[in-house]
This record gives C-alpha cells, sequence and structure tokens, in this order.
C-alpha cells in the first residue's frame, strides 16, 4: 500500500462535509431572500391601502380627467373594385331584347286567336305554333331579368326613369359603379348613411344603392355603390378601400392611453372620491364597453361624464401591481 492512500478516506469526508455546509448557507440565504420578500409583499399591500400622496402620482405621471360626451358614425371598412360598365351594357340589352321579344310573341298569340275566332286564315296548328314561341320568349325574358337582377340588383329595384339616368351616367363615363365587399360579414343591417371612397389619400364621397345579391370570392355580404365624381384614371377592375359610415353612435370619448385590456375585456381606471384634501388619492379599476374608435380615442360605455378617468399613468398604475388602486364593484368609495 502507497503512502498516501490511507489519506483518500479522509479527503473524501471532508469535501462532502464542506459540500453539506455550503448546502445549509443557500438554504438559509433563500429562506432570508424569501422572507424579505413577503416582507416587501406585505409593505406594498399597507401602500395599496393607503393608496398614492400628489408626490407620488407626479413621480408616476398620472393625470385625471373628465370624459367628453361625444357622438360619431361608425366606419365599416370595405374592400372596392370598379366595375366595368360593358358588363352593365350587355346585360341591359339582353333584358331589353328579351323582354321585346316576349311582348312580341304574346302579340302574335293575340293576333292568331283573335283571327281565328273571326273566322279568318288562322288554324289550330298556328296557334299552337304561336303559344310555344311566346312560352319560349317569356321564359328567355325571365332567364334575362333573373340575370339582371342577380348582377345589378340595385338597379333593378330603381324606377325606370331613375335606373336608366344611372346607367346612362355610368356608360358615359360620368360616374363610376363600385362593388364593396365587407369580409367577413355576410348581413348588413339598415342606417347606412354615406360612403368615402379612399383614392391616392384623397377621400372621393359615393351614394349607395344597395345589397348586391351575387358573391364573389370572398364569399362576404356586397354593396353597389355609384361614385358620381371620380377621379380620372379609375378604371374597370381597380380596386381601392372604402369606408362606409352608418348613423351616429353616442358614448364618452377616452384617449387610447387610458384604456387597458386583459381577459375579460376593456378597463379603466377611476380616481375614487377623497374625503379630505388631505388623504391620498385611491383609483379603483372600472369595466368599459367599447363602442367605436374615434380621432385619438375610443368613444365608451360604462363611465359617467363626472368620473375622473386616469387619462395619462393607467401603464404605471397598472405596472405597480395594485399600489393605490383597486377593484370594486360601486363607482365610488365614500
Amino acid at each position: 500500500m502507497k503512502p498516501w492512500a490511507r489519506y483518500v478516506p479522509c479527503a473524501c469526508c471532508a469535501m462532502l462535509g464542506m459540500a453539506l455546509i455550503a448546502a445549509r448557507a443557500n438554504a438559509v440565504s433563500v429562506n432570508s431572500a424569501s422572507a424579505k420578500a413577503a416582507s416587501a409583499d406585505a409593505s406594498g399591500d399597507d401602500d395599496a391601502r393607503s393608496g398614492l400622496n400628489a408626490e407620488q402620482q407626479r413621480a408616476a405621471g398620472i393625470v385625471v380627467a373628465h370624459p367628453v360626451a361625444a357622438k360619431a358614425p361608425e366606419r365599416i371598412e370595405a374592400l372596392g373594385r370598379v366595375l366595368d360598365a360593358t358588363s352593365l351594357i350587355s346585360d341591359t340589352g339582353e333584358a331589353a331584347a328579351a323582354a321585346a321579344a316576349e311582348q312580341a310573341a304574346s302579340a302574335e298569340l293575340e293576333r292568331l286567336r283573335a283571327l281565328h275566332a273571326g273566322g279568318a286564315a288562322a288554324s289550330l296548328k298556328m296557334i299552337e305554333a304561336a303559344q310555344s314561341e311566346q312560352a319560349k320568349a317569356r321564359a328567355q325574358a325571365q332567364l334575362a331579368a333573373a340575370r339582371f337582377a342577380l348582377h345589378w340588383g340595385p338597379l333593378a329595384a330603381l324606377r325606370p326613369a331613375e335606373r336608366q339616368k344611372v346607367i346612362d351616367a355610368s356608360t358615359s363615363g360620368h360616374s363610376l359603379l363600385v362593388r364593396a365587399d365587407l369580409p367577413g360579414r355576410h348581413s348588413f343591417g339598415t342606417g347606412l348613411r354615406k360612403v368615402v371612397l379612399d383614392v391616392d389619400g384623397i377621400q372621393v364621397p359615393g351614394r349607395v344603392l344597395g345589397l348586391l345579391r351575387e358573391t364573389s370570392e370572398l364569399q362576404s355580404t356586397a354593396l353597389l355603390i355609384e361614385v358620381p365624381s371620380a377621379p380620372a384614371g379609375l378604371g374597370a377592375g381597380a380596386r381601392l378601400q372604402l369606408a362606409l359610415l352608418t348613423g351616429d353612435r353616442k358614448g364618452l370619448l377616452l384617449p387610447r392611453e387610458s384604456l387597458l385590456f386583459d381577459e375579460t375585456g376593456a378597463y379603466v381606471y377611476k380616481q375614487l372620491m377623497k374625503k379630505t384634501d388631505a388623504d391620498k388619492a385611491r383609483y379603483a379599476v372600472v369595466r368599459v364597453n367599447l363602442v367605436l374608435p374615434y380621432a385619438d380615442g375610443w368613444l365608451v360605455e360604462g363611465v359617467a361624464d363626472d368620473d375622473n378617468i386616469v387619462v395619462r399613468g393607467a401603464g404605471v398604475l397598472w405596472s405597480l401591481q395594485g399600489v393605490g388602486a383597486q377593484q370594486h364593484d360601486d363607482d365610488d368609495e365614500d
């Protein structure tokens, strides 16, 4: 046995003992850190109950203000495509020709029936042939009318004089007809006020003629829009953005910075009433319903016009993890 071999077991025991001591020291430090964190949390809870003083509010950049009552039209984005006027001319001509042929066939049938009743040279075989032609012409007229209604339903619903006016303006180039698709929607209610086209940043007004029955590759509802004063250069097939404006919606206007979101929806921070001027400011979470975006903010429901809403610094309040902010069912805490 070599002389140094007898010291190997002792060395191993010493190393094991040092490892156990280090582990115990590490556990003690972890427990100490946990205790300090718990103490800090308790201190934070005390701060939450006490609220924020004026200096803390200034440091956090918190600003409160009353919401402003406002109303604005709802804006619905759509995709527009300029329609080919030659298709309108073709469908209109086909429907008119089919209707004229049906009228001629009906007139011929009535003439032969009158001749046969008066004893003139009109046989039953001639009347039967005329009936066949009249039935064929009527079917073709109905098919052409149905095709026109499918492609141009809003125009088919107009009075003849007004319809012809729109057709003449479109075919002469004085106006454009635009198909406006609303992706993701398969119905559209009433209340549409006007439509605005975005042409190279220029807002061009249009007139809504009605709903189209024929769907496109987008498989969504669509509207037929007449643009009386379209900019030069917009040809058939051109695609552009549109905005459909409905009736006015009412709400209270808040800046976007004041709105926060979580898994249950949108909310704001409301400053609660202080009993005395010396009291610290406290804040409560108030759930709101988003009505529609407007300018640089949102029209909302769920707050009152005399509430003190945090319009700047809401994100700081959220980051404080409840310091001076609590969620209440009641609007005020008196």
